[in-house]
């Protein structure tokens, strides 16, 4: 419930406090004195888009403050958590314009971004009028309603989650069907490439092998005498020999040396085990020289075919065999493509089926809402004077889609009889206000701690009709809080609370302010709506008789 809300030079207002009640509170004035400035400033506070000149001629900065009260079940309170912003029983906005532009907004003495101000204004206000921006002359925001209307969430979020899934699953059966196209148009090259790569079968670290055999192979003939030289020089012949005369030389004479020879023929035995090795090195190096001719001219040919290969297809020749498992799997990509296709066709009409499914739940639960929201309608019409008319919400087939599968629309019919049209075309002002009283009555039943404001919802209605709205208007507010912006006295009349806004001009500066009215006042603001600006005793004798009920 809105408490109180504080301006401070904002547009033609320098400051101004107010307080309002629960129940019915009017505000009253003559044309052009600030009404609607109040709703610009309220806006403002909770983030509304509007006007951006709203900073007073003259002053560095415009500032609104509103305050609200929460009870323990208010919605506001999850927005509140959801922002991390502390709670309490007692909601305080502020919000500073600068005369730059600039804007700052505190919730509760935190800084918050204007996308938190409009979460809290969805759960604190509803503001309703003929030039209502909420959705109720214009279609493309009736399904909204609806779903509002007839509490549709969990069918609509079972309804965005099979459309989800016919997406995603249509999405990958045309990849899969563009991928295997694309396949098929080069299943030739695929095939000769397999079967070549297949025939050579090239190896990881291949390449590098074959190179390392081919120039021992190519310096073989150079080498291959030193090293047959060397073997010589180190067997028997040689320095093997040597080492073993003298070692047995040695072992002959050790006995005798007292001790003396037992270093240097163990260190002979060691010379000997290591030239043992070196020969057997030797041996199998001569081993590897000697070579068939044909031996280089194979190594050559599969050298040369690898770095061909692998240049053919811009690899490296070790990323042969991982290129070939990458055709060989495009090549079963083909191979198993009709299965992967028929499978994710079988998907597809699955998820197909279960958007069907949960389209159709809530085209139902649309329906039903509707003849819900008819009935309601046609039972707020009637003592708004609008008996004979008919409204009738009106569900046709669309183009399926997140939402589900249907078009809404609001229709009206101001006589029995008389073809059906749009809201804003067929009712006149008069019949317009009161289908939008009775179907925002509709809507917002239910919902708790919504204070509800309405802009000159009585335009174009007068005499009993005036009456009439003012006391549904009345009625509605003896649950909650109601505020209206009038010119009908016969709708002031029946407020709880009457202000009334004021045009002053003082040292050519214009200020407007509100004023709360005291019972002998209201009798002589509403003489002032009956009559004009010369109060008649007969205005406010009519006066005093509206206010007596």
């Amino acid at each position: 419930m809105l408490r109180g809300l504080e301006i401070r030079d904002m547009l033609i207002i320098e400051r101004l406090e107010l307080a309002f009640h629960p129940g019915l509170n009017v505000l009253t004035g003559e044309t052009g004195a600030g009404k609607s400035i109040l709703l610009d400033a309220l806006g403002f506070v909770l983030g509304w888009r509007g006007r951006a000149d709203l900073v007073r001629q003259g002053a560095q900065t415009g500032e609104v403050t509103a305050w609200f009260d929460l009870d323990e079940a208010h919605p506001a309170r999850a927005v509140l958590r959801e922002a991390g912003l502390p709670e309490s029983d007692e909601l305080l906005l502020r919000r500073v314009n600068t005369a730059d532009g600039r804007k700052t907004a505190w919730v509760n003495d935190r800084r918050a971004s204007g996308e938190v101000l409009r979460a809290l204004s969805e759960v604190l206000l509803e503001l309703h009028g003929q030039h209502d921006d909420r959705g109720l002359l214009n279609t493309r925001g009736h399904r909204d309603i609806l779903d509002s209307f007839g509490g549709h969430a969990p069918l609509l979020q079972d309804t965005r989650a099979g459309w989800a899934g016919l997406r995603a699953a249509e999405k990958a059966l045309r990849a899969a069907e563009e991928a295997i196209d694309a396949v098929r148009a080069e299943e030739d090259f695929l095939r000769h490439a397999v079967s070549e790569l297949d025939k050579l079968d090239p190896q990881p670290g291949e390449e590098e092998t074959l190179d390392s055999q081919r120039r021992m192979m190519q310096a073989s003939e150079k080498i291959a005498g030193d090293v047959g030289r060397a073997q010589a020089a180190l067997g028997y012949e040689g320095a093997e020999g040597a080492l073993s005369d003298a070692l047995r030389w040695l072992e002959g004479v050790a006995d005798r040396a007292e001790g003396q020879l037992e270093e240097p023929i163990a260190a002979l035995g060691r010379a000997l085990n290591e030239l043992g090795d070196a020969a057997s090195g030797v041996e199998r190096c001569l081993d590897v020289l000697t070579f068939n001719p044909a031996e280089l001219e194979s190594c050559e040919e599969r050298l040369f075919a690898i770095r061909g290969l692998a240049r053919k297809h811009g690899v490296e020749p070790d990323a042969l065999a991982d290129f070939a498992d990458s055709l060989r799997a495009r090549l079963a990509q083909l191979d198993d493509g009709d299965a992967d296709i028929e499978r994710l066709q079988a998907d597809w009409r699955v998820a197909e089926q279960e958007f069907a499914t949960a389209a159709d739940a809530l085209s139902a639960a649309r329906r039903a809402a509707a003849e819900r929201l008819d009935t309601a309608v046609r039972a707020e019409l009637a003592p708004l004077k609008m008996e004979r008319a008919v409204f009738t919400t009106q569900i046709s087939d669309d183009t399926p889609g997140p939402e589900g599968q249907d078009a809404v629309a609001f229709t009206v019919a101001t006589n029995p009889g008389a073809p059906a049209g749009p809201l804003n075309k067929i009712a006149s002002g008069g019949e317009l206000s009161r289908f939008l009283l009775a179907l925002k009555v509709c809507l917002t039943e239910g919902q708790q701690g919504i204070t509800m404001i309405f802009d000159e919802i009585d335009r174009g209605v007068g005499g009993a009709t005036a009456d009439a709205v003012g006391r549904r208007l009345a009625a509605l507010a003896e649950d909650g809080q109601v505020l209206v912006v009038t010119h009908s006295p016969q709708v002031a009349a029946l407020g709880a609370h009457h202000w009334r806004v004021e045009k002053q001009v003082e040292d050519g500066m214009t200020t407007s302010t509100v004023v709360p009215l005291l019972p002998e006042e209201r009798v002589d603001e509403i003489a002032r709506m009956l009559s004009g600006d010369r109060i008649t005793p007969e205005a406010r004798s009519a006066a005093q008789a509206l206010l007596s009920g």
